[in-house]
C-alpha cells in the first residue's frame, strides 16, 4: 500500500473516530440521559455493545497507519495524529472501562446508575476531544490538491 493510500486511511479512520465520538458526546448520550435512568442504562448497554468494536477499530487503524505513514514519509504529523487517536484506547481501557463494567453488569441502584451515566458522559468527552484534535491536526496539514 502506498503512502497516499495510507494517508487516506489515516485521515479517514481518524475522521470516523472523531465524528462517531462527537456524535455520542453531543447527541446520543444527552438523549440517553433524558430518557430516564433505567432506560438510559438499557440504551447504554445496547449502544455500547454495537459501538465499541467500531470505535476501537477506527482508533487502532488510525494509530497504525499514521505511524507507518510517518516512517515512510518522515512527516511527523501523521504519527502525532495517529498516536493522539490511539490514546483513546488505553484511556478507555484504564479510565472508562471500570464505569462501563458497572453499567453493563447487574442492576445498579437508580442513584448509582445516574452517577455512573453522568461520569461516563464526562469521561467520553476526553475520547471526543482526542479524536477532534487528531482530525484537526491532519486537516491543517493535508493538501487536498
Amino acid at each position: 500500500m502506498g503512502a497516499i493510500a495510507l494517508k487516506s486511511l489515516t485521515l479517514g479512520s481518524a475522521g470516523l473516530f472523531a465524528l462517531w465520538a462527537l456524535y455520542v458526546s453531543l447527541v446520543e448520550h444527552p438523549a440517553r440521559l433524558r430518557t430516564g435512568v433505567a432506560s438510559g442504562v438499557a440504551e447504554f448497554r445496547e449502544s455500547y455493545r454495537r459501538a465499541a468494536p467500531w470505535q476501537a477499530g477506527a482508533a487502532a487503524i488510525s494509530l497504525v497507519s499514521g505511524v507507518i505513514v510517518s516512517l515512510l514519509t518522515s512527516e511527523w504529523v501523521w504519527a502525532v495524529s495517529g498516536v493522539t487517536v490511539g490514546l483513546a484506547i488505553p484511556f478507555t481501557l484504564l479510565v472508562i472501562l471500570p464505569t462501563n463494567r458497572q453499567l453493563l453488569r447487574g442492576a445498579p441502584s437508580e442513584s448509582e446508575a445516574a452517577t455512573l451515566l453522568a461520569r461516563w458522559g464526562h469521561l467520553h468527552w476526553v475520547r471526543s476531544l482526542l479524536g477532534l484534535a487528531a482530525l484537526l491536526l491532519l486537516c491543517s496539514r493535508v493538501r487536498f490538491v
